[in-house]
């Protein structure tokens, strides 16, 4: 993964155009995010309520499908903003990376995924995994690194008490449970909905309830652009705290029907379904403030996967001034 982070500058080909006419003097701003979630809902909910029109930013979307992706979007310059996990900015950084990549906004406070069964078990316990099989994420990768963090912290060694399949591709792990593999599947939303949906699974934790608030997606540049451009992040910055401020403020239901254009091969009663499961688990922060202690929580999940080489100070890759500033009453 780290690796992969610092070697790859190709050209992103995957890009989504929102549409709409911005203001004439607005800044034409590309953000990339590393995937196209209902996850990440108060970022849509600011897209298609216009408040980053209202902020004079006329905002392209790229998804990069890889954290990997997002961080050569930004160092080649084909992205002014990305959106990824924090783990990127931190590999990146050990890797030698001379124009640091500062996170300066976190959106989500807890981890997006689910543990799904394949029968309902109203009494599950973590030490119920013991011998048996779990489709898993990539090694390295956040939600895997979660997963055995929880794993570890109920006394479970996820090398030696269970089977985790960290073989299946992110987006086949859902087909490959429906086809009969595993006994357990980690899934982010909505493959965890549809589970259930298609009676193949039953979601029995939340990985985002049991791992505690980690900061597993926030918004960074690169330190040269954010020195240059500071009135462009906070009017960025300010937009999303709408957004927040919104999905705080609102049920699931308006919120569903906010993001559905963003979600188009989605009905509104499965977003409404998801986006109630996110709200319930307390993701989105009621602010963008990346705190100390989040991001120390951060790099004890990465040293406990064995990812982490050293330790990086808080204020070398956080700035917390634009989410301050835009959490203030006007």
């Amino acid at each position: 993964m780290k690796k992969k982070l610092m070697g790859l500058l190709c050209v992103v080909l995957a890009a989504a155009t929102l549409g709409g006419c911005a203001k004439e003097d607005s800044t034409k701003i590309t953000l990339n995010e590393v995937a196209h979630s209902i996850f990440y809902a108060p970022q849509y909910v600011a897209i298609e309520n216009g408040y980053f029109k209202d902020e004079g930013i006329d905002l392209e979307l790229v998804t990069g499908f890889g954290a990997d992706k997002v961080l050569t979007a930004l160092i080649s310059g084909e992205a002014q903003i990305g959106f990824m996990g924090g783990e990127a900015s931190i590999y990146a950084y050990l890797e030698g990376n001379k124009d640091v990549v500062m996170n300066f906004a976190q959106l989500t406070q807890r981890a997006g995924n689910f543990l799904v069964a394949r029968d309902e078990e109203p009494d599950f316990k973590w030490s119920d995994l013991k011998g048996k099989e779990v489709l898993g994420g990539r090694k390295g990768g956040m939600p895997e690194m979660v997963f055995e963090y929880i794993l570890k912290q109920n006394g479970i060694s996820p090398e030696k008490d269970l089977s985790i399949d960290q073989s299946i591709d992110f987006g086949s792990t859902a087909a490959a449970f429906s086809g009969g593999q595993g006994d357990y599947t980690v899934e982010f939303e909505p493959s965890a909905t549809l589970l259930e949906q298609e009676g193949q699974g039953k979601v029995v934790a939340s990985l985002g309830e049991d791992s505690g608030y980690v900061p597993y997606t926030s918004y960074c540049a690169q330190k040269s652009y954010m020195k240059k451009h500071p009135e462009i992040i906070q009017s960025f910055t300010n937009a999303l705290q709408r957004g927040m401020d919104y999905v705080q403020n609102h049920t699931a239901k308006e919120i569903a029907t906010i993001i559905a254009p963003q979600f188009p091969e989605q009905n509104l009663e499965t977003l409404t379904t998801i986006v109630t499961r996110y709200q319930d688990q307390d993701t989105w922060k009621a602010n963008l403030i990346y705190e100390e202690e989040s991001f120390t929580l951060l790099q004890d999940i990465l040293e406990s996967a064995g990812e982490l080489s050293n330790r990086v100070p808080y204020s070398t890759l956080v700035t917390t001034a634009y989410a301050q500033e835009a959490a203030t009453p006007n």
